[in-house]
């Protein structure tokens, strides 16, 4: 990576208005990717804008900070026309009071012709000409703003994961990224959910439903939780799961998975499965960088 400011000058105190960032860079570089991680960050992301509406945007930003607190606009060369007048659109921004940063993206020639040719598809630039030469005309038309940057990431030797990794430690609120695991108990009878990464099948523990006394509650009433919690083999279960599923998140968060949903199973979804989640959401809560949320899918069906 290379810098044009310390990434520590950009990443200390967050302002308390609206932040702006700008992604721009050589197409090929990394803006997808750059675009999806921001968005896991809290971004809101705006693609292909045309640098004249940057101010406009901002404006409109600026006006309601605590609806749209961090925006970031990716702007590229897709219509060279309408870039000719980024600087126009910065010095803009500058005059108005705008505080922004710009990102700038970059690779080796090499590397950039490589990853078009495996994409299969053209530089925007290029016409009819040769994809290094669509690469060499965009240096070109991008020398000035590059020379704005408060960043300029060098993605050369990036793959995705180090590409999220590198976005993650400059432009998100806590560093390392947060996994956000959903867990979600469920009713077996009323169909496995769609988008479960993994499923438990609680059914081996006694059933609440033919205790008379407990059959009105859920597993969320304490008469209920105790009695599931309690039962033969579900501490046991619950312990060895959650060491099961320790390296897993890990793991998940390494690769940068943000998004998981552990789906917990009863025949019903009332009681056993309901219990066992909210016991499994405790556990697992204690675990770094991982942000828990628990959903009952079927709690409430008959």
């Amino acid at each position: 990576m290379s810098s044009e400011r310390a990434a520590s000058d950009l990443v200390t105190e967050k302002p308390q208005e609206s932040e702006l960032l700008i992604v721009t860079g050589l197409s090929g570089a990394g803006r997808t990717t750059t675009s999806h991680a921001l968005e896991d960050h809290g971004w809101y992301v705006v693609e292909n804008l045309p640098p004249q509406m940057l101010v406009t945007l901002a404006d409109l930003v600026a006006r309601n900070p605590h609806s749209i607190p961090r925006l970031a606009v990716v702007v590229d060369v897709r219509s060279k026309h309408l870039f000719d007048s980024i600087r126009e659109s910065l010095n803009s921004l500058t005059a108005a009071g705008v505080t922004y940063r710009v990102l700038f993206l970059e690779a080796a020639e090499n590397v950039l012709v490589r990853r078009f040719e495996q994409g299969r598809r053209p530089h925007p630039l290029q016409g009819s000409g040769r994809i290094s030469e669509g690469i060499a005309a965009e240096r070109e038309l991008l020398q000035e703003i590059r020379s704005r940057a408060d960043v300029v990431l060098d993605t050369t030797n990036f793959n995705v994961h180090d590409l999220n990794r590198e976005i993650t430690q400059l432009f998100s609120d806590h560093g390392p990224i947060v996994l956000r695991l959903n867990i979600m108990s469920f009713g077996f009878k009323y169909g496995l959910p769609n988008d479960a990464n993994f499923v438990a099948d609680v059914r081996f523990v006694p059933n609440p439903h033919w205790v008379p006394e407990l059959r009105p509650f859920t597993g969320q009433d304490p008469q209920v939780s105790e009695f599931v919690l309690e039962a033969q083999g579900t501490q046991q279960f619950i312990e060895h799961y959650v060491a099961a599923l320790e390296p897993v998140l890990e793991g998940y968060r390494r690769e940068n998975k943000h998004y998981a949903t552990l789906a917990v199973g009863c025949t019903g979804g009332k009681h056993r499965s309901v219990a066992i989640a909210e016991e499994l959401a405790h556990r697992l809560s204690s675990l770094p960088s991982v942000k828990i949320t628990v959903a009952h899918r079927d709690l409430g069906r008959e």
